[in-house]
């Protein structure tokens, strides 16, 4: 059977530059089937999941439905659900928890200030804390919106869950169908795909000690897609691995080519170029859908620059 993953496998197409772009992720539970459009086609009131868009939308916070890896009953009424928070820029990282009886809550958060990294809202509006525990694990799990997110994705999660890793939940939808298996890693913000459980385990150890792991990489939500490519071309002609270490601090250009600065916290700086080119033979970008040429974020060059006095 040809699927989307099938292609982007075979065609070798790059992951880099490709992560969805959220600097704050805002995470409801909500157990039971998800339909493609999850927050209006699920047991959410539709209601809620409409308000909620419409409180995110053009802000940078990003909202999506998690659930428990495996079978779930399909029933309307949850009397608990988790609520997760994050933030997923350098230098203000943090992920924050709580749980609600009562999703109509999170419409009283201050949206824009959630995306600028201010967790105020979060606490006083719905009781959170800062999250203890491990990192979290988001698998995209959701065939309604591309089958290669339950055929693979659903038995990833299964499998990370049953070897005893903390932290795994299913969610609703991380773009890039074809890479899937796709993951998010909160709060670091950096995003996988053609994830394995074995490469899922060596990231979230990385984590743990404060480290980025490039291997598979597709980018950290925080920045558009050519600071992605930008941030992660930097690691690698560094071997910078640091968490929190590089900053997107300026992109300049229009596609299809950018000038990104890359800033280290020890004051260095980088030029990176960034050209935006084609991803050929065409093939589809999701199950289905007809054959196109997805755009991929190509690095030209990447120069170091003078560098800088650190920020105290």
């Amino acid at each position: 059977m040809s699927t989307c993953t099938t292609a982007s496998r075979h065609f070798d197409e790059p992951l880099a530059g490709t992560s969805a772009t959220a600097r704050t992720w805002l995470l409801l539970e909500q157990p039971g089937p998800w339909g493609a459009r999850a927050l209006t086609s699920s047991h959410l009131d539709p209601a809620v999941g409409r308000a909620l868009e419409a409180a995110a939308d053009g802000t940078g916070v990003r909202v999506a439905l998690i659930r428990r890896p495996g079978r779930h009953a399909d029933c309307h009424t949850v009397r608990e659900r988790r609520v997760y928070a994050a933030h997923t820029v350098p230098g203000n990282m943090w992920l924050h928890s709580t749980t609600t009886t009562d999703p109509e809550q999170l419409l009283d958060l201050d949206f824009t200030a959630l995306a600028t990294g201010d967790h105020h809202t979060f606490g006083s509006v719905l009781r959170g804390r800062p999250h203890t525990g491990d990192p979290l694990a988001l698998v995209c799990t959701n065939g309604k919106r591309d089958r290669c997110c339950a055929l693979l994705g659903r038995p990833l999660a299964a499998e990370l869950a049953a070897s005893g890793v903390e932290g795994v939940w299913e969610v609703t939808h991380l773009g890039g169908h074809r890479f899937s298996p796709t993951l998010l890693v909160l709060p670091t913000g950096y995003a996988y795909g053609r994830a394995e459980a074995h490469h899922v385990k060596e990231v979230l150890q990385g984590v743990r000690e404060g480290r980025i792991v490039t291997e598979g990489c597709r980018g950290s939500s925080a920045w558009e897609r050519p600071g992605q490519a930008a941030e992660l071309a930097v690691r690698a002609e560094t071997g910078e691995d640091r968490a929190g270490a590089l900053t997107v601090v300026a992109t300049e250009g229009t596609a299809p080519q950018w000038e990104v600065t890359v800033a280290h916290t020890d004051g260095r700086l980088w030029h990176v170029t960034v050209a935006q080119g084609a991803s050929l033979p065409p093939r589809p970008e999701s199950c289905g859908s007809p054959l196109g040429s997805p755009a991929r974020m190509d690095v030209v060059a990447v120069r170091a620059l003078a560098a800088t006095a650190p920020a105290l």
